[in-house]
């Protein structure tokens, strides 16, 4: 795996170079998130309070919170909403309950319209505080009976006191007045024990609960909202184009450095040449819809290749295939006959050959020929002493290229060298003297190699 599918910039140069199916990718995103909010219609949801005096724990706290969505309180609320289809275990996962601040109960209550999430939540805080208010009324239990027998005895116990009070001595005597102050004292330690049971008094509180005043009518939809769903599809289609561009670089096998290149060949690197960096040529068998589409979103464009360096001048690219031509000239016999093999789709290197044989002018000659790397099938040999493999880094992998080497050992071509081909940025005009690099010298026979004479 090559260090740029680590590096920052990597993300930039797919933003830079694949921004067109980016943004296709985000654009069908966006379709699926309104889809998806189309076929579940939109919530929303209203909240009514209910508050709870007196003094509570949390877990007591907690237990309310139960309560309001159990079976019994959601039951009740189905029953007198009314609703025809809508039982209550379908309204159980469209209530929810939480503890606020100040012993308050928020019960929230969602539906397909603001009037129904609205008409549901009243409708559970009611039942809520009815069912509160059963339980604290009811008579059945001795524990429900046994304050009422104990303010009665209190009362019973002042009117006692009271008597016993007028039945003292009514002199101003220290023992007469002691007893009635004993008396009073004694009264008002019975009132103050009777407020304190009722304050603590569960049933008192339960019964005293109160539904702070109607639900109020939600404005907007809950979460997710329809535009929420769009820009999240929008969102998540492109992260994972993203994700899958780097997850293809991670696992990506194709050779870049010039020795593993001439390790899958089995042969001997000659040198490197530059071509011009353009816009590639259509060819006719690119043409119909799919190659269009692929065109247009930039599919067929590489974006793991580093960017193309800037080219000193004209001349010095010339001199690289004049050196390679050379070197040839050295290793060869004459007559210095050559099969000048491209892998078929390298655009770089098919411009690199033409401009090779261009260079060579007829010494020593060249054919050049494009193999499929699918099924490589090289022309046998005729007059032809060896093949020159001509291809771009960082385009083939490593099993393409022992395929090629292998089509040539079967056609009885020996690879003679290699030449790898790559990109440079220039601005120069041509001279007139040398043809366009991307024009095909009359030696250059492009086209799909098969078997035959090319």
């Amino acid at each position: 795996m090559n260090e740029d599918t680590i590096r920052l910039a990597t993300i930039g140069r797919i933003l830079r170079r694949r921004w067109r199916i980016l943004a296709t990718l985000a654009v069908v995103g966006a379709l699926v998130g309104y889809g998806t909010s189309v076929v579940f219609p939109p919530r929303y949801t209203a909240s009514a309070s209910v508050l709870l005096p007196g003094q509570w724990e949390e877990r007591e706290l907690l237990t309310q919170v139960d309560i309001v969505t159990s079976s019994t309180v959601i039951d009740r609320a189905a029953a007198k909403l009314g609703r025809p289809g809508v039982s209550g275990a379908e309204l159980r996962d469209r209530v929810s309950a939480e503890v606020g601040d100040g012993n308050i109960i928020k019960i929230s209550g969602t539906d397909s319209t603001p009037e129904r999430a609205q008409e549901l939540s009243d409708q559970v805080a009611r039942q809520f505080v009815a069912f509160a208010a059963r339980i604290a009324g009811g008579t059945d239990s001795e524990a429900a009976t046994a304050p009422e027998t104990l303010r009665q005895q209190v009362e019973e116990t002042n009117r006692r006191i009271t008597d016993l009070a007028k039945a003292a001595d009514p002199g101003k005597t220290v023992e007469s007045v002691q007893a009635r102050t004993s008396l009073e004292k004694l009264r008002t330690s019975l009132e103050e024990a009777m407020t304190k049971l009722d304050q603590a008094d569960p049933a008192s509180t339960l019964a005293g609960m109160v539904v702070m005043g109607p639900a109020a009518r939600p404005t907007g939809e809950a979460p997710p909202t329809r535009m929420q769903l769009i820009v999240a599809g929008a969102l998540l289609f492109f992260l994972f184009a993203v994700i899958g561009h780097l997850a293809a670089a991670r696992r990506n096998r194709r050779l870049r450095t010039e020795p593993e290149i001439a390790a899958a060949l089995g042969s001997a690197l000659l040198g490197t040449v530059d071509v011009p960096d353009e816009r590639r040529a259509h060819r006719p068998e690119d043409s119909g819809p799919r190659a269009s589409i692929r065109r247009f979103l930039g599919i067929d464009t590489r974006w793991d290749i580093p960017a193309p360096q800037r080219s000193v001048d004209e001349a010095g690219r010339q001199l690289r295939y004049r050196r390679v031509c050379a070197r040839l000239r050295e290793q060869l016999a004459s007559p210095r006959r050559l099969l000048v093999v491209v892998p078929h789709g390298d655009e770089i290197a098919l411009r690199a050959a033409g401009q090779l044989v261009a260079e060579a002018k007829g010494d020593p000659l060249l054919r050049v020929v494009e193999v499929s790397v699918d099924r490589p099938m090289v022309p046998d040999h005729d007059t032809e002493s060896g093949a020159l493999v001509v291809l771009s880094a960082g385009s083939w992998t490593a099993q393409e290229l022992v395929g090629i080497a292998k089509a040539c050992a079967d056609g009885r071509h020996d690879v003679v060298g290699i030449v790898v081909a790559g990109t440079v940025r220039t601005r120069e005009t041509r001279s007139d003297g040398h043809p366009p690099d991307s024009a095909s010298p009359a030696l250059a026979v492009r086209g799909h190699s098969t078997g035959g004479s090319a």
